[in-house]
């Protein structure tokens, strides 16, 4: 990832020196010569693709500060920084009151540049950071905070969408790893119980006599250990959404509260003498097949066609290739943030390796990857050096993906039992009688991997006294 600037300078003499440094340090940049000129770019489709401004103030026609007054109100996330002459720091500190994040003079040096907007990325990251934890708090994530732009994961949006807008009991599945809770999130916060709790449960990772308590309360005193009273998740979602991850882990006599829980819309904590009524909206998740799970036994059919009304599937990363760079980018800027560090992104080397890898623990996986390698990282770039674990991974993925293609029986030896090497007769007779075995006698198969007529195959048979197996049993 690049960040890309936006020169704004009506000088082509200035703006092809900044230019040329901006490029030294690695960004990436587009120059305009008017104020109307940015304004337009800003303010239309591509102004998406700009990270940060670099605006010069004295401008026939539409001023920098013009500039700031038109574009700050509809794209406060695009961070300004003003690109003044000598003396006129007045007018910058005027542009600072009209949102602008900083100001450099022109005469300055790369390093001054550099820091500037390193100081302001950094900033505006952090900024970015604290603001999606405060919605993610406020049970306020939306479907634009899941990251990816895939037709796999775009049609899986779309469905999920649909299921905001309506109460609806929903029931996601997919790979662990897939981002299952931040889908339940983005449900929620796109729905009419936005701002009303989102509580997540994690049905195996509650101890298996605490289920029945954690999830419905109990009384003080109600058994060993109650030393207080507690209501419970359904009652801490009241009016809200619960979701139950792993729902596939719950206990049969669990699953039976559960379904009549969800059935009257009333819970009884464990020791209570009556039943509570409960307002909540379920989403569930599970990475089992539930269908087989029910044909098992494991799971109760009459709960599994309560919870799988509206089911939809999250696609695996494997499924969702064209969202690695995205995600790697997202990531890198979040922890980058966190880290107080002034990552500008991952580089193309370290980029195309990692599109490569299979992510078998998918979208968790990468994101830890990068969390990882942002902590090593020393420089402003993460390169192949800090995901060394992942490359390490994808050469035993390699290795043994390469070893499991032989067969453990694929091996003729080269020497008898008196350590003396075979005769090629008695070569020639193992691999007939190895390459029949692999091809299961398909006579065809085996003559064409060998490049022998049929007949010549049949004789040699014959000649070796080779008996396909099931032929032994008979004859036994």
């Amino acid at each position: 990832m690049s960040i890309h600037v936006l020169v704004v300078d009506n000088d082509p003499i200035q703006s092809r020196t900044a230019e040329l440094n901006l490029n030294k340090l690695g960004y990436k940049v587009t120059a305009c010569n008017s104020g109307a000129e940015a304004i337009g770019l800003l303010l239309g489709k591509k102004g998406d693709e700009i990270n940060l401004v670099l605006l010069d103030l004295s401008m026939p026609e539409i001023s920098g500060i013009d500039v700031l007054r038109k574009v700050t109100p509809h794209r406060p996330d695009i961070p300004i920084i003003i690109h003044t002459a000598h003396g006129d720091v007045q007018h910058a500190v005027e542009a600072l009151q009209e949102g602008a994040v900083d100001f450099i003079e022109k005469q300055d040096g790369v390093e001054r540049l550099k820091t500037c907007i390193e100081n302001v990325i950094r900033i505006n990251r952090l900024q970015h950071e604290v603001h999606r934890l405060k919605r993610s708090s406020d049970g306020q994530v939306h479907f634009s905070d899941i990251t990816g732009s895939s037709d796999a994961i775009e049609k899986t949006k779309t469905l999920a969408e649909r299921a905001a807008q309506s109460n609806i009991p929903v029931l996601i599945k997919g790979e662990s790893g897939v981002g299952k809770e931040l889908f339940a999130s983005a449900i929620h916060g796109s729905s009419a119980r936005s701002g009303k709790p989102f509580i997540a449960v994690n049905c195996a990772a509650i101890p298996e006599n605490l289920v029945e308590s954690v999830l419905f309360g109990h009384e003080k005193g109600s058994f060993t250990g109650a030393i207080e009273k507690t209501i419970g998740k359904f009652r801490e979602a009241d009016g809200g959404t619960l979701f139950l991850d792993e729902i596939g882990e719950l206990r049969l006599d669990v699953q039976v509260k559960l379904l009549r829980a969800l059935q009257e819309n009333e819970v009884e904590p464990v020791g209570a003498g009556k039943p509570v009524k409960v307002s909540v909206r379920l989403i569930s998740a599970t990475n089992r097949n539930l269908k087989d799970e029910v044909a098992k036994g494991s799971f109760r059919e009459d709960l599994y066609y309560r919870i799988n009304v509206f089911p939809f599937t999250i696609p695996s990363l494997k499924e969702r290739k064209g969202d690695i760079i995205e995600l790697l980018e997202h990531f890198a800027d979040i922890f980058s943030a966190q880290e107080n560090k002034s990552i500008r992104g991952i580089s193309d080397e370290a980029t195309k390796i990692l599109c490569q890898y299979s992510w078998p623990g998918n979208v968790r996986q990468l994101e830890n990857a990068v969390y990882r390698a942002v902590v090593l990282c020393d420089g402003n770039m993460l390169g192949v050096d800090d995901f060394q674990h992942i490359i390490s991974a994808m050469d035993r993925t390699h290795k043994e993906a390469k070893n499991a293609a032989i067969p453990e029986d694929g091996f003729i030896a080269l020497f008898d039992e008196k350590g003396e090497f075979k005769n090629l007769h008695d070569f020639e007779g193992e691999l007939l009688q190895k390459a029949l075995g692999h091809y299961k006698w398909k006579i065809s198969e085996v003559s064409r991997r060998l490049n022998i007529g049929r007949s010549t195959l049949y004789r040699k048979i014959e000649e070796f006294g080779i008996v396909e197996e099931k032929h032994k049993d008979n004859a036994a």
